[in-house]
């Protein structure tokens, strides 16, 4: 058994506020560290291919439930946030696509790419949309004050 290898730390620069929406993070990056691990101990395909696809599958949730509180409030960016969604899905699924088709995969481009696709989308789409979802959570708030909110706020 090898030991536990991290590709992204969990900080606090991370949370949203959103318990919900941190723990699903949280989940993410240890999805994601799960398989930098299996990568650095020489897993075999079929495991790796399992934990990406593990992966896949929890990431989708995840941006289902994004998607679900933006279509409700109207998101000025939903459009933009959901093509996002898609493009790291097919990322996803071309990594665990080439993982599968050959034994000679680039894993420091396989490494990268998942830093990468986590950090990226969640320093600019994320970090707008949880704006958002701290004022849902927000008791004071109201729903036109929802939907007046990013009509004003600009990234």
């Amino acid at each position: 058994m090898g030991s536990e290898m991290t590709l992204i730390e969990w900080n606090d620069n991370f949370l949203t506020g959103v318990s919900d929406i941190d723990v699903e993070h949280q989940e993410l990056i240890a999805l994601i560290n799960s398989f930098y691990s299996a990568l650095e101990n020489k897993a075999d395909k079929k495991q790796l291919v399992k934990v990406l696809n593990d992966t896949y599958g929890e990431i989708y949730s995840h941006f289902v439930h994004e998607e679900n509180l933006m279509e409700k409030y109207g998101y000025d960016q939903y459009q933009e946030h959901h093509e996002d969604h898609v493009k790291l899905l097919d990322d996803i699924r071309d990594i665990t696509d080439e993982v599968e088709s050959t034994d000679n995969f680039d894993e420091q481009k396989l490494k990268k790419k998942l830093n990468d696709w986590f950090c990226v989308h969640f320093g600019t789409h994320d970090a707008r949309l949880h704006k958002l979802e701290k004022l849902i959570n927000d008791s004071n708030a109201d729903e036109g004050k929802i939907r007046s909110f990013f009509s004003k706020f600009k990234i």
